[in-house]
């Protein structure tokens, strides 16, 4: 049997595809219980409050429970830790500042290194830094005779 050179293309791409479905499928199982976003910093901060905005939007569109875990202290190294120790499975995320990036310079006995044991999944949110812009010489002229 003799297979037209079309149908052999249809079915090498069918057999390429076949692994990415595979994955596709598995993906939207997740999440099938509860996840904890843990916070390493104290309640009703800035980032308490823009987990809690995620958290909730996220339980709306996977239709599973987000809880929000403030586990402050340390330096926000007490929540980093209880992440670090949690199982690698997804369902224990870390909201993540800039205060993680300095940590490993300010404690000399971590127990845990942030490179390599935390992966990044998502970005949250951005800092935006616009220089000032140069004040005129008027303006300058009339605040200081003030």
């Amino acid at each position: 049997m003799k297979l037209p050179r079309r149908q052999i293309l249809h079915l090498a791409v069918c057999a390429a595809a076949l692994p990415s479905l595979s994955r596709v499928a598995w993906a939207q199982a997740y999440p099938s219980r509860p996840v904890r976003l843990i916070v390493p910093i104290a309640p009703a901060c800035a980032g308490d409050i823009t987990a809690r905005l995620i958290g909730q939007w996220l339980s709306e569109r996977l239709g599973q429970q987000f809880v929000i875990d403030n586990r402050p202290g340390g330096g926000s190294n007490i929540g980093t830790e209880a992440v670090v120790r949690a199982p690698a499975d997804g369902y224990t995320l870390l909201l993540v500042g800039s205060f993680n990036a300095v940590n490993a310079a300010f404690y000399d006995k971590l127990n845990f290194n942030f490179i390599r044991d935390i992966a990044p999944v998502a970005g949250i949110t951005a800092a935006l830094w616009r220089p000032p812009a140069p004040a005129s010489g008027a303006i300058l002229r009339e605040s200081c005779s003030n």
